[in-house]
């Protein structure tokens, strides 16, 4: 890994973690697949922490940027796939 994860000043220590993690999944999802039940979980405590639609595009888009994996291609498959599968990409 040769980039840094966005994350927000106002945010917790458990909450930047639980960022990493939901981004660690998106990478996942890429290089080897990851149990949709897992990803929809991290998926989940993301929006927790980043409710508001824009900031999570510009976070997402940040990420996108620096590690060129699409977090909104990861949830939108993750969405779609069925249970007890993997998401790949």
């Amino acid at each position: 890994m040769e980039y840094s994860y966005p994350f927000s000043t106002d945010w917790s220590t458990q909450e930047v973690i639980d960022v990493v993690a939901f981004f660690e999944g998106v990478e996942n999802a890429y290089e080897k697949g990851i149990e949709k039940e897992e990803f929809m979980k991290r998926y989940r405590r993301f929006k927790e922490i980043v409710p508001g639609k824009a900031d999570e595009k510009r976070i997402c888009n940040e990420f996108e940027e620096v590690s060129g994996y699409s977090a909104y291609r990861v949830v939108q498959k993750g969405k779609q796939t069925p249970e007890q599968a993997k998401i790949r990409m």
